[in-house]
């Protein structure tokens, strides 16, 4: 009787622990979906760092690129106050140029006119009914057509000098001497709109091997009239009346 209660028993045991084996869950597919979430959250945990070092990456180069906008800012503001102090040097520097071209001017005519010692006596003078600048338009055109480039010049509202380069002819032959001559050409502003002329010539006649020969005053005397009277023609001109 007892050994059949202990093999009941024994089978209850079994029944028992079959039982409990069949009713286990099975975790596979919870563990495999895990898994998956596992690696895809590692794959956006890495996606995400290297966005984040991406964005670290940008803002150094904004940060680099803003950093030499403001040093090419800086820069430029230097050149244009560099180059507003050298402008205002130059323009500095040429004013004094002209002013001291100005004078030199100035002073050149009046070395040359104490060069040729004008005296009043030995100049030819003439008064003209035209006022300063118009006179002193058709005496430089004159002087150009006949070939006398102006060496100094002066002008101011009541005054003009002008003294040419020596314009020479060389002799044609023994018997036909050439000449040198250079003038000097004073213009001074009178009242009521006239000009008082005043023309010197420095007239010398060269023959051939650079001899210079004697010249009378008469000579020179024509010389200077004839400039003066072409001058006058000048002045009648319709075109300058």
């Amino acid at each position: 009787m007892t050994r059949i209660c202990f093999h009941i028993a024994g089978i209850g045991l079994l029944a028992l622990g079959l039982m409990t084996t069949g009713c286990k869950p099975d975790e596979s597919p919870f563990k495999a979906e895990n898994d998956t979430l596992k690696k895809q959250v590692t794959k956006q945990e890495s996606l995400l760092s290297s966005l984040q070092d991406g964005n670290k990456v940008m803002q150094q180069q904004i940060d680099l690129l803003n950093q030499e906008l403001r040093d090419a800012k800086k820069a430029t503001e230097s050149a244009k106050a560099e180059m507003s102090q050298l402008t205002d040097q130059l323009n500095a520097q040429l004013a004094q140029s002209k002013r001291a071209n100005a004078e030199a001017l100035k002073t050149a005519a009046t070395q040359a006119a104490q060069q040729l010692r004008i005296e009043e006596k030995g100049t030819q003078v003439e008064t003209l009914p035209r006022p300063l600048a118009a006179v002193a338009k058709v005496v430089e055109e004159s002087l150009a057509k006949n070939g006398y480039p102006i060496k100094v010049s002066f002008k101011s509202d009541q005054k003009a000098v002008y003294v040419t380069e020596r314009k020479i002819s060389n002799p044609a032959s023994l018997e036909v001497a050439g000449f040198r001559n250079q003038y000097l050409i004073t213009l001074q502003a009178l009242p009521a709109n006239t000009t008082r002329l005043g023309v010197r010539a420095e007239f010398e006649k060269v023959a051939q091997g650079g001899r210079i020969l004697s010249v009378s005053q008469e000579e020179t005397a024509e010389i200077e009239r004839r400039l003066i009277g072409e001058i006058h023609k000048a002045l009648e001109s319709p075109s300058k009346t």
